[in-house]
């Protein structure tokens, strides 16, 4: 029986040579770079990208709590799509405790985490930590809109490593030096990773805008480098950072976050303060309506241009007036007044 040969293996006598270089009289093939330290007569073939070693080892887990709705279920599956250094575990109970995820992390042979955690299932709630030792953030969710949702022209090849784009404003102050960090080694593709492509074709974009982190995805367009976004896209209200992984004592805490208990109350305080204020109109109006009226002095002068009207004799009627006869037909009741018009002429004459 032939003898089985291992995938990718040449059979025996047909191993790969190396390519002869060209003589000094002989040009060199374009696209052919001659390396330093190698002999004259033969050149290397640069082996492929993904043959390098990969060393940055990151792994993140993004999972949520139970009580999500379709939309949030879509962004994960999103971000699991656009990060293939992303694993996937089941929905956590929300009566556990917040510092179990450390050890499903440690299960899973993950070093950071993106967990999604409902409340109330219209609030939204995104934790980025690095297990076990920490730092982690907690953030409000606001604005979200997934790839299905959006509908865009852009596509990119699935797997590809992107690029980072941060806003100035993160250099500039401690605590987005620090989410920047954080959003670099959770969001930012380990090279050479397994699953990963050799490409670079789509941008991740962090602005700072109105207390608020805005995340977009774009695409690299090859033509003329212009960008055309592709999703999801979310807003990130930034509430608290912890020195722990998913707890410990807090290192900063938002002084413009206004939580969406509170946002509902101010919303029906204010339906109810214009209710109100339209009620005390009312009762207003009806005390003026009630109250006596002033009375006003009689003017001498009002009586100067007064002309008063002729004074008609009064007549006593002693006979009965005639009825009227009741006719609808207008030509009926001419020929009866020409009759009584001709009795009378009559009676005249």
């Amino acid at each position: 029986a032939a003898a089985k040969r291992k995938r990718g293996a040449l059979p025996a006598g047909k191993a790969k040579r190396a390519r002869r270089a060209p003589s000094a009289g002989e040009a060199a093939p374009e696209g052919v770079p001659r390396e330093s330290g190698v002999p004259p007569q033969e050149y290397r073939i640069p082996p492929p990208v993904s043959q390098g070693k990969w060393k940055n080892k990151e792994r993140v887990l993004i999972f949520s709590s139970r009580g999500i709705n379709f939309r949030t279920r879509h962004l994960m599956q999103d971000l699991r799509t656009l990060m293939p250094h992303s694993k996937a575990d089941t929905k956590m109970d929300r009566k556990d405790q917040l510092f179990v995820i450390n050890e499903v992390c440690e299960m899973k042979n993950c070093n950071k985490c993106i967990f999604f955690e409902a409340k109330k299932k219209q609030d939204l709630y995104m934790w980025l930590s690095n297990t076990p030792q920490g730092p982690s953030a907690k953030f409000l969710v606001q604005n979200v809109h997934t790839l299905a949702e959006l509908k865009m022209t852009g596509n990119c090849l699935r797997g590809s490593r992107p690029l980072l784009s941060f806003d100035p404003i993160f250099d500039r102050e401690p605590h987005y030096a620090l989410l920047k960090e954080l959003f670099i080694q959770i969001f930012g593709t380990p090279q050479y990773h397994p699953k990963s492509q050799p490409f670079v074709d789509h941008v991740f974009t962090f602005t700072v805008t109105d207390e608020r982190i805005w995340f977009r995805n774009y695409q690299i367009i090859e033509e003329d480098a212009s960008l055309v976004e592709i999703g999801p896209r979310f807003v990130l209200n930034l509430i608290k950072i912890f020195q722990g992984s998913f707890g410990g004592p807090t290192l900063y805490e938002n002084p413009h976050y206004q939580s969406p208990n509170m946002h509902r109350r101010l919303i029906r305080l204010s339906v109810a303060a214009k209710f109100r204020e339209k009620q005390q109109v009312k009762e207003v109006q009806k005390i003026k309506k009630k109250g006596t009226k002033v009375l006003v002095e009689e003017d001498p002068t009002e009586v100067v241009f007064e002309t008063p009207a002729e004074e008609k004799p009064v007549e006593i009627q002693l006979v009965k007036p005639e009825s009227k006869p009741i006719v609808k037909d207008k030509k009926k009741l001419r020929k009866i007044q020409r009759k009584k018009q001709k009795k009378l002429f009559r009676t005249e004459g």
